[in-house]
């Protein structure tokens, strides 16, 4: 019989809570704040890190895991796991996934990394799915089957109120020509199919306030979703009158509201904040 130990990176949006219940091994990104050097969720929170980033000189970097990282996350699996199901983030946002995959060509134990297409909340519904199986006892193939029906079936939209931290980053460098000659401009990003992409552009808050307005709708519509995740960077005056609006459309779905993880605050900047949801 398998035992499936699935892995992370520290990108996801989990709360300790989760981690511990469905016994999820979570591998730390690293990040610089003028010349300060911290690892993810170990000697700084997603909370002291916007603090940080807020007030900080220039624009923090993130670093994918070192090899020795993901070693020591690996030395700590019990022996009798006989699989390591990796579910890295999106290569549209890290190289993580380049780290995880040069670690399961050089470790002895049965690892597999599967490139989850999405990070944040969007990241955490197959990670939690995935758990919920190895805990049942189920099969790597039958564990990556059902990830991927529901990779298939996620939504991932973030309004980003500022441009520059995402132009600087080079997430977005194809659009760089066109975005860096607009003043105020606001933005409705979507990721799929690994990739970041402009779904609509304007000058203005009331950009991001349309556009998700069609998003509630959307929402509303469909049938059967199953979560829904608004992770954000620093500002909460918008979250909340999604939340309201959700609490009105789809009172029954669960719905988890956290900042975001560093990686993801420091490409999209100050009041940037992300949408995500699945159905099944």
């Amino acid at each position: 019989m398998s035992k499936v130990k699935i892995l992370t990176d520290s990108s996801v949006q989990l709360t300790p809570e989760e981690i511990e219940k469905y016994d999820i091994s979570v591998v730390p990104l690293t990040i610089s704040i003028d010349d300060k050097t911290y690892v993810d969720g170990v000697d700084i929170t997603r909370e002291e890190f916007v603090k940080e980033m807020d007030t900080s000189k220039d624009l923090p970097k993130t670093s994918q895991p070192s090899i020795g990282t993901f070693m020591n996350v690996i030395d700590d699996i019990p022996a009798d796991y006989t699989d390591i199901l990796a579910l890295i983030m999106t290569p549209a946002i890290s190289g993580t996934i380049n780290a995880a995959r040069q670690v399961a060509d050089m470790t002895d134990r049965n690892m597999e990394v599967i490139d989850t297409e999405f990070t944040d909340r969007a990241q955490a519904f197959q990670v939690i799915q995935a758990a919920k199986m190895a805990q049942e006892g189920k099969s790597v193939e039958e564990i990556k089957a059902a990830i991927k029906t529901l990779r298939d079936h996620t939504y991932l939209y973030m309004g980003v109120t500022s441009i520059e931290n995402i132009l600087r980053g080079g997430r977005l460098s194809r659009f760089a020509g066109t975005l860096s000659t607009l003043l105020n401009i606001n933005l409705v990003l979507t990721l799929k199919n690994n990739s970041l992409d402009i779904a609509k552009r304007g000058r203005g808050r009331k950009t991001i306030e349309r556009y998700m307005n069609n998003v509630m709708e959307e929402i509303k519509s469909l049938e059967n979703i199953k979560a829904i995740g608004i992770s954000y960077v620093d500002k909460m005056d918008y979250v909340n009158e999604l939340k309201e609006k959700l609490a009105e459309i789809v009172p029954n779905v669960p719905l988890l509201i956290r900042v975001t993880s560093p990686v993801i605050a420091t490409h999209a900047g100050s009041g940037a904040f992300a949408i995500e949801f699945y159905t099944e």
